[in-house]
């Protein structure tokens, strides 16, 4: 169990392809100007080390983008508001080593040349990898699923010219045309898995997570899971303290607790693919976005399928919801079947969301609480024996959640206003 190692790259697609659930005319962005971004770089002879954080950088770029509407609007255009998502991303995953100089990449990603002074902003100087970023995504935005990509080029480059020198730097509009010229660079960009179509081992395998740096990986994503919504913008900090801390007195090993640390951070993945409208909805749900709302868990686990080495982890993750007498959801485990640590996921799940303060509703306190959680037991949906430990150890337990939670709280609240504190970058 402590042996966990990931390929940073296959993190990275995991949490780019549950962004582009929320519409096909996102799919394979992120990918795509991951690709067209390192071949751009590769083309003007920047060294292999700028190869790596180009390209993670293209695989994160819009990963600060609040809202679904907000994502598909930088598809469409720049809106004014086109920085915010860029110092937001740039936020989140600075602290992260491995991505720290692909943070300082995509701050400007959408920082336009004019005529040179892109090369600046406010005294700090702009990689000229966050114009390589910016021109490799304005391409992407172009691609028509209606036509074949190669009768497109003449358009795009026409549209490109045109931009050449006020929005985009001039020198990389060049290595655009020059590499235009190769079909294959058009047909990999339009391929299903546009990045597996870089054979260079070193970007294949541009950082080997273990445990500790997965964790901390986790915790990013749950920022960007749970800050698509004010009403659970602090839900899976709450949710993965209090599953690490039953883990430790179930009797988990240390590695398996931060095992089921990461299942918390992550067991809300699928709710990127839910619209925004059912996530903010404050009244009940009606038939269809309650439907909507249970499909999460299923896309969660496919979504963490592919990473053979998450797998104990993601059944802890996507199991948050059914239920011992195989009533739960999506895919109706029964009794035994379902792992411990899944048992676990589900227990701190539903004391989380019951005990949390949410825009619309104060947190239950202890008595309340304990009789919705032994009402659950008596219905065979949660494990008798987790639950009481988790009752036996309330008081400990929920001062962890509380305290998780106000860091949480005070994260989204730095996420929300990051754009501001910098300042608006002009476009």
């Amino acid at each position: 169990m402590d042996k966990i190692r990931i390929n940073l790259y296959d993190i990275l697609a995991c949490i780019s392809s549950a962004q582009e659930l929320v519409s096909l005319k996102l799919s394979n962005h992120h990918q795509q100007v991951a690709y067209l971004a390192y071949r751009l770089s590769e083309h003007i002879n920047l060294t292999t080390d700028h190869h790596k954080d180009i390209f993670l950088a293209g695989l994160i770029h819009d990963m600060g983008a609040i809202s679904s509407k907000e994502m598909l609007e930088l598809i469409e255009t720049e809106p004014v508001t086109v920085n915010h998502h860029a110092l937001r991303g740039s936020k989140l995953f600075e602290g992260f080593k491995p991505l720290h100089n692909a943070a300082g990449i995509i701050k400007f990603h959408h920082l336009p040349w004019d005529n040179g002074k892109g090369s600046k902003y406010m005294g700090e100087e702009v990689p000229l990898a966050s114009h390589i970023i910016h021109l490799a995504d304005r391409v992407c935005t172009l691609f028509r699923s209606d036509r074949n990509i190669l009768t497109q080029i003449p358009d795009i480059l026409s549209t490109i010219r045109e931009q050449s020198n006020t929005v985009f730097n001039p020198d990389i509009v060049e290595a655009l045309f020059k590499l235009s010229t190769k079909e294959y660079i058009w047909l990999d960009l339009t391929s299903q898995f546009p990045t597996k179509m870089i054979s260079d081992a070193r970007i294949s395998n541009v950082f080997t997570a273990e445990i500790d740096d997965i964790v901390d990986l986790a915790l990013v994503f749950s920022r960007i899971i749970d800050f698509r919504s004010r009403f659970t913008a602090c839900h899976s900090a709450g949710v993965a303290k209090t599953a690490e801390r039953l883990a430790q007195l179930v009797g988990f090993s240390p590695d398996e607790c931060k095992m089921m640390l990461i299942a918390g951070y992550l067991h809300d993945l699928g709710k990127i693919a839910i619209s925004d409208d059912i996530l903010e909805k404050p009244s009940k749900l009606n038939e269809d976005e309650f439907n909507e709302i249970r499909a999460h868990t299923y896309y969660t686990y496919r979504l963490l399928e592919p990473i053979e080495q998450l797998k104990t982890i993601n059944t802890w993750a996507s199991y948050h919801h059914e239920k011992l007498d195989g009533t739960g959801y999506p895919f109706h485990v029964v009794g035994d079947s379902i792992p411990l640590g899944a048992r676990i996921m589900a227990v701190a799940d539903v004391f989380t969301a019951i005990t949390e303060n949410r825009p619309y509703r104060q947190g239950m306190k202890f008595d309340t609480a304990k009789n919705v959680l032994n009402n659950m037991v008596a219905s065979n949906a949660l494990d008798g024996n987790i639950v009481k430990l988790l009752i036996d150890n309330f008081h400990e337990i929920n001062n962890n959640r509380e305290i998780s939670q106000i860091e949480a709280a005070k994260q989204y609240k730095n996420f929300l206003l990051v754009a501001e504190d910098n300042g608006e970058l002009e476009i």
